[in-house]
C-alpha cells in the first residue's frame, strides 16, 4: 500500500480588473494575478472554468476596468506514477523547493522501459507537500542529470517556484558545478569548449558536436593531474543533453568510464602509462560524473544558498586509487 501525499482541494477565485488591467489579454493579465502559466490559464478557460462578466471568454479577450473575473482552479490531479519508498538523500527542503543528491543509476522520470524506480517516483513519496505543477500532482524537475550522472537537482514543490527557477537556469543564474574524470590531459586550463550540439546523424541515440546544432558552452579546470587521467571541475553555460560528455569527447578527452561516449579509449594508450590507465578503467564502476556544487538566489527569499555533495563512496574509492593513496 502506498504512502500517498494528501491532495489541495480545488478553490473558487473572483477578481475585478483594476484600471491598470485594462487593455490587457485576460490569459496574461489572469495569470499574473494568479501565479499560473499562461499555458495552464489557456486549459482552464478551454475546460470553462473561467467566467467573464459571467459569460464565457476567450483567452485573448481585451479586459476593460471593473470588469468581473471568476475562475475555478481545480485541486491537482494524481498521476499514473506511483510513489515509491526508494532510498533518497534530501540535503535540502523548504515549503517551495528541495535539494536532493541524486544516486547513480536512477532515472530522473518515468520514460518507456523505465515506468518506475526513477526520481520521481521516489519525490512522490519523500516529499509531504508537493503544491502541484501544471495542475498535476507532481514534483517541478527544473533541471536533469543523466542516469549514471550522481549529484545535486533542485526540485520545485509549486508553479510559481518551478517558473522561476527555469528562468534563472535560463539567464545561467544557477550555479552548477560538476567533478568528472576525463582520459589523457587537457591542452590548457582554465578552457572553454563552445561547440554546438545535436542529436547524431550517425546514430540518433547519440548526442554529438554538429554544425547548426543548439549553442553549448561548456568550463573546464584541471583539479587533479594524474598519470593518463585528469579529475576535473566543470561549469555549464548551457544545458545541452550529455553535454559534458559529448564537449570531453569532441576534444579527445572523454569522461572515463562513458560507455556511449568513452568506451575502450584506454586500449589506444602506448607507453608507460597504458597499464594504469587499463587499471583505471578496471576499477571505475560507471561514468565518473558527478554534480557537486548547486548555488542559486531563493526565488521567494532572495537568498543565495548553495550546497555541495563531495564524491560518493564509488568514485572517491577510484579517485584515491589514482592518486595513489590506496592500492
Amino acid at each position: 500500500m502506498t504512502n500517498s501525499p494528501p491532495s489541495p482541494q480545488s478553490h473558487h477565485r473572483e477578481l475585478i480588473v483594476p484600471p491598470e488591467g485594462a487593455g490587457e489579454r485576460l490569459d496574461r493579465w489572469l495569470a499574473e494575478a494568479l501565479d499560473l502559466s499562461r499555458t495552464r490559464v489557456a486549459r482552464l478557460v478551454e475546460e470553462g472554468r473561467v467566467r467573464w462578466n459571467e459569460d464565457t471568454p476567450r483567452k485573448s479577450e481585451p479586459l476593460s476596468e471593473g470588469d468581473r473575473i471568476q475562475v475555478e482552479v481545480p485541486a491537482p490531479v494524481r498521476l499514473s506514477t506511483e510513489p515509491e519508498d526508494l532510498p533518497l538523500e534530501i540535503v535540502y527542503q523548504d515549503p517551495h523547493l528541495a535539494v536532493v543528491n541524486k544516486p547513480p543509476g536512477m532515472v530522473v522520470h518515468p520514460a518507456p522501459g523505465h515506468p518506475s524506480g526513477t526520481l520521481v517516483n521516489a519525490l512522490l513519496h519523500h516529499v509531504r507537500d508537493l503544491a502541484g505543477i501544471g495542475g498535476a500532482l507532481r514534483p517541478g524537475i527544473v533541471h536533469r542529470l543523466d542516469r549514471d550522472t550522481s549529484g545535486l537537482l533542485v526540485v520545485a514543490k509549486d508553479d510559481d517556484t518551478h517558473r522561476a527557477l527555469s528562468a534563472a537556469l535560463r539567464k545561467r543564474k544557477v550555479r552548477r558545478l560538476y567533478l568528472a574524470a576525463s582520459w589523457g590531459h587537457l591542452p590548457e586550463s582554465p578552457l572553454r569548449i563552445d561547440a554546438p550540439i545535436a542529436r547524431s546523424p550517425r546514430d540518433r541515440k547519440r548526442m554529438g558536436v554538429v554544425e547548426g546544432g543548439r549553442r553549448a558552452v561548456t568550463h573546464a579546470r584541471v583539479v587533479e593531474r594524474w598519470p593518463a587521467a585528469e579529475l576535473l571541475e566543470l561549469s555549464l553555460e548551457t544545458g545541452r543533453t550529455h553535454q559534458i560528455r559529448v564537449h570531453l569527447a569532441h576534444r579527445g578527452h572523454p569522461v572515463v568510464g562513458d560507455p556511449t561516449y568513452g568506451e575502450g579509449w584506454e586500449r589506444g594508450m602506448g607507453g608507460p602509462d597504458r597499464e594504469w590507465a587499463r587499471e583505471l578503467a578496471r576499477r571505475v564502476p560507471r561514468q565518473f560524473l558527478h554534480a557537486y556544487r548547486l548555488a542559486f538566489r531563493h526565488p521567494v527569499t532572495g537568498e543565495v544558498v548553495k550546497w555541495e555533495a563531495p564524491l560518493p563512496p564509488d568514485l572517491d574509492e577510484v579517485a584515491g586509487w589514482a592518486r595513489g593513496e590506496r592500492r
